[in-house]
């Protein structure tokens, strides 16, 4: 009768308790085999001798390991599912982060195409300039539209561009769209400077 040198088996085979040395305990439950680690014994705790250490340690009913074991079993699948989600989530994160970076390498590599491209004036940002072609297949850039050309556009016409502050390039179709972006942006911006230091953002009276 020690609990430092005992083995219990019970015939329904749901529990094994082989104890040595240190109380720990092998249970098996459904088929998976789970650590279930109690707290060490002592026949003399806090330096005063107990009566009966065996009545003090003793396991009285078996069905509690088995409880024991279902709750350490139920938090590792819980750790391994919170774990498998929490990557889950940074896997997708990084798929963004690698389709944001490979359209700012394309938005970069446009943006020099069209800087590249034959001018006669200088480029002013936040004006409009409207790309042509050559026979020769010379691209440039004129501050005429099709429409000031009429019927007499001399080549063939690509497309117009805004030319940002940034110095970055926005198609026709999207300068309203990036003209609203940016007015918001600037809205932001006086309204943060104009407010008292605040460790939040602040997004009132932002349409």
């Amino acid at each position: 009768g020690s609990a430092h040198a005992q083995t219990r088996s019970f015939s329904d085979g749901a529990l094994v308790d082989k104890t040595e040395n240190k109380m720990e305990k092998d249970v098996s439950v459904a088929q998976t085999t789970t650590i279930v680690a109690l707290v060490e014994t002592s026949g003399n705790p806090t330096g005063l001798q107990l009566v009966s250490s065996y009545q003090t340690h003793r396991v009285g009913d078996p069905m509690d390991l088995v409880a024991l074991a279902q709750q350490v079993q139920k938090a590792d699948d819980f750790v391994r599912a919170n774990a498998c989600n929490k990557l889950t989530v940074i896997a997708e994160q990084i798929r963004y982060l690698q389709e944001q970076a490979r359209k700012v390498l394309e938005d970069a590599k446009k943006d020099a195409d069209l800087h590249h491209a034959a001018c006669n004036v200088v480029k002013k940002p936040g004006n409009m300039y409207y790309l042509y072609v050559r026979e020769s297949g010379q691209r440039y850039f004129s501050i005429l539209s099709p429409k000031d050309w009429g019927d007499s556009c001399p080549h063939k016409f690509l497309g117009a561009y805004k030319l940002q502050y940034d110095m970055s390039w926005t198609p026709s179709e999207e300068v309203e769209k990036r003209d609203s972006e940016i007015s918001i942006i600037d809205k932001l911006l006086t309204q943060q400077t104009a407010l008292p230091p605040c460790s939040e953002p602040n997004f009132q009276g932002i349409s």
